[in-house]
């Protein structure tokens, strides 16, 4: 039980401390006139994604390549599995052929070079910069196409951004009675220090329950931890569904697993270089690039995600949580 709170007060601090650090950044950013669009695709796209990125970091620098592994992988067949097939379940998702086959298609060949980092090589820092250059080509790429789209011809990184300001809630009261840049910083150092201090925790819960448990700490990385940190990805997807913004969610999921892949497995390699775990590598690595690659078969037929189809992907989730814990 008493894990089980320390669990929970991490993520807790981690999710509060992601939003606090992206609304804070934004804010600064918008104040030193950066454009709202290029904000969208780097602060608020990324900074979504702090809560992996630093559990997968502190994870690594504490020698425990097994959660850090386990959260990006884990993450991103979770948001394929969990959270696309419980929006689907909530509101059929409509297909963007050609956002599909752009974002799809890279987060498919992204998952494909992990499999093959974890296979063939390590993540090392030349991984590590050369992913991170990936992602630097991808933003490039997003922001003149943003620039020149035309309806909801929008790409995944755009998506994940909307979701994230959709959810928002009202500013703090702090941050409200300072107003301006002071409130901004503030909100930008607290989320720092909510990320830092929430990362340690989880990252030492984890340790401490795949003790206990007696199971490995990838299992614990790859289930417990991953769907911890994804929850702000489900959050987002689910009110972007309820809202009968089922393209939004579809982005969210795509752009998400973009920036895990070439974003938080990047900087984790370049600040902290790891094996990858032989059981992700020969396994979870596969299931990750079978549930991108089943992504776009299911998204094809019909161009729509449907109830049915979000079913089948919750069953996939399930079977593959039962696989990963031991009997």
């Amino acid at each position: 039980m008493e894990l089980a709170l320390w669990l929970l007060g991490g993520l807790v601090m981690l999710v509060l401390g992601g939003e606090l650090l992206v609304r804070g950044a934004v804010q600064i950013a918008g104040r030193l006139g950066i454009s709202p669009l290029l904000v969208g695709l780097t602060v608020v796209a990324f900074g979504t994604s702090t809560p992996e990125l630093v559990t997968s970091v502190q994870a690594s620098l504490a020698g425990s390549p097994g959660i850090a592994l386990g959260n990006i992988v884990g993450s991103n067949i979770a948001n394929v599995l969990l959270i696309l097939g419980v929006a689907a379940l909530l509101c059929p998702v409509a297909v963007n052929s050609r956002a599909l086959a752009r974002d799809g298609g890279l987060g498919f060949l992204a998952a494909l070079v992990l499999l093959a980092v974890g296979l063939f090589w390590t993540l090392d820092r030349v991984v590590g910069v050369l992913l991170l250059l990936g992602l630097v080509g991808y933003i490039v790429f997003a922001f003149r196409q943003e620039r020149v789209a035309e309806g909801a011809d929008h790409g995944a990184a755009y998506d994940k951004a909307e979701a994230f300001a959709a959810v928002q809630p009202p500013a703090f009261p702090l941050s409200r009675a300072l107003g301006g840049l002071p409130g901004a910083i503030l909100q930008l150092v607290a989320g720092l220090g909510l990320i830092v201090a929430g990362g340690a925790v989880l990252v030492d819960t984890a340790v401490t329950l795949a003790r206990a448990l007696e199971v490995s700490e990838e299992v614990i990385g790859l289930t417990i931890i991953a769907v911890g940190t994804s929850l702000p990805e489900l959050v987002t997807s689910v009110v972007a569904a309820l809202r009968r913004q089922a393209d939004v969610a579809l982005g969210n999921v795509l752009g998400s697993n973009i920036y895990n892949i070439l974003g938080i497995a990047g900087a984790t390699a370049l600040i902290a270089p790891t094996e990858v775990p032989a059981g992700i590598a020969h396994f979870d690595a596969w299931v990750m690039v079978a549930a991108a690659l089943l992504l776009l078969v299911v998204a094809r037929t019909g161009w729509r995600v449907g109830r049915r189809e979000g079913g089948v992907l919750l069953a996939c989730y399930a079977a593959y949580v039962w696989s990963a814990w031991p009997a």
